[in-house]
């Protein structure tokens, strides 16, 4: 009877063994599928992105017609390196692959289908120019691969509802070219308008916020002259302006023409109130070419501080600016503000991608660049911030008017628009 006892004993402490073993690992399962459950929730991607890298694609004119535009891709890809240095975007390294795409439209096509296709970038930032990412745009937005932050100012880039997948950046063409019309209502009596535009959708679409803007004084305008990029130059069109007794110029050109028209209305004795779109008002990349004693008294916008401007020589923002110029990007031209545009907008895009967390998929990465709340860039002008939501594709709203004086752009007025 005492060895069955003891027999009993032995089993029901195995049995109770048993159970306790089995319940371990039980608990141990659960927990590990637990585990799992979270790693992926905490880590999702789509093509481009994974534990250790985030693959981004972009085109930029490093030659033809647009080429001083270049700098603002190698500027990029010099910010890119600076984050890098420092551990990269929530521990993953940033890989920009930047294409030349000569502000050519077949060929943006060719070299954005490359990069999705071929190198599986996770999406496409600040592809440079109207008529390359108007080309680009139903491509983009059929395959759900974001156009985050395009360069350029068309009114389109807003189009939430037709084009989820592309979101703008600097302010619309359309909005400044209000503010110039309005400006000149004001403070130019009997003015007769002479305009030289771009013969494609980035030139009409200042051309009708210059109209709207004028309202019913339409008829202040004595000349239209436009040029297509494929023009050598555009001397006989400054020519027609004058004739046509236009004492205000609003030049709606990129960097190559607006050096040519400022330089050809100097040869020829020109000289109109002269209005400059803030794409073109670059100093080393269009007023130097053109010759700065041509270029006194032009009057532009700005929304990003000007690194000649002696009120930012002390600026934090600036000295940040300036160290990382001297130290990521020493072939560049510190007087351009060109760059500054590169640094500033790659500043945001990182933002935005810190805001993604683990969550590296398309969908989440236009969610955050659709997401961003005062955001204050190092570079741009104090009141100026960068908002977006779901409904507003704007990231940047307002500007400042400028006038060069000297060797430099002065502020002057309000901070305007939205």
């Amino acid at each position: 009877m005492k060895l069955s006892t003891r027999c009993r004993r032995i089993r029901a402490f195995t049995l109770s063994a048993g159970r306790w073993q089995l319940g371990a690992l039980a608990i141990a399962a659960l927990a590990s599928i637990a585990w799992a459950g979270s790693a992926a929730l905490a880590a999702q991607y789509d093509s481009g992105a994974n534990d250790h890298e985030i693959k981004i694609g972009n085109t930029m004119p490093y030659s033809g017609p647009a080429s001083s535009y270049g700098t603002i891709g190698r500027a990029e890809t010099a910010y890119f390196k600076l984050i890098n240095d420092e551990g990269g975007v929530n521990g993953r390294k940033i890989d920009f692959i930047s294409e030349d795409d000569g502000y050519s439209p077949p060929r943006t096509v060719e070299q954005i289908r490359k990069l999705v296709e071929e190198d599986g970038v996770l999406f496409v930032f600040n592809t440079l120019g109207t008529p390359p990412n108007t080309a680009i745009q139903p491509y983009l937005n059929l395959k759900k691969v974001p156009q985050v932050f395009v360069a350029t100012g068309a009114t389109k880039w807003g189009d939430y509802k037709d084009f989820h997948w592309t979101i703008g950046f600097q302010p619309n063409y359309q909005g400044e070219a209000r503010i110039y019309a309005q400006y000149i209502l004001k403070n130019i009596p009997n003015a007769k308008i002479g305009i030289l535009y771009q013969n494609d959708d980035y030139g009409k679409d200042y051309l009708k916020g210059f109209k709207d803007g004028l309202g019913a004084n339409t008829n202040l305008i004595v000349s239209e002259q436009s040029y297509e990029t494929t023009d050598p130059t555009i001397e006989s069109q400054i020519v027609n302006l004058k004739n046509s007794g236009a004492n205000v110029f609003f030049n709606i050109t990129i960097p190559k023409f607006a050096a040519q028209a400022i330089k050809k209305s100097a040869e020829i004795g020109w000289k109109p109130v002269h209005f400059l779109n803030n794409v073109s008002n670059s100093i080393g990349g269009v007023l130097v070419p053109a010759g700065l004693e041509n270029s006194q008294d032009i009057i532009s916008s700005a929304y990003l501080k000007d690194p000649d401007d002696p009120a930012w020589a002390k600026d934090p923002g600036m000295e940040k600016w300036r160290a990382w110029m001297a130290k990521y990007y020493p072939d560049g031209n510190a007087h351009d503000v060109f760059n500054v545009f590169g640094y500033t907008v790659a500043q945001t895009m990182v933002q935005a991608l810190k805001q993604c967390g683990d969550d590296l998929t398309r969908e989440n990465v236009m969610r955050q660049a659709a997401n961003l709340k005062n955001f204050e860039p190092d570079l741009t002008l104090p009141g100026i911030k960068v908002n977006t939501s779901p409904t507003d594709y704007y990231p940047v709203e307002q500007v400042q008017l400028i006038k060069f004086v000297g060797k430099t752009w002065e502020r002057f007025g309000q901070i305007l628009g939205d």
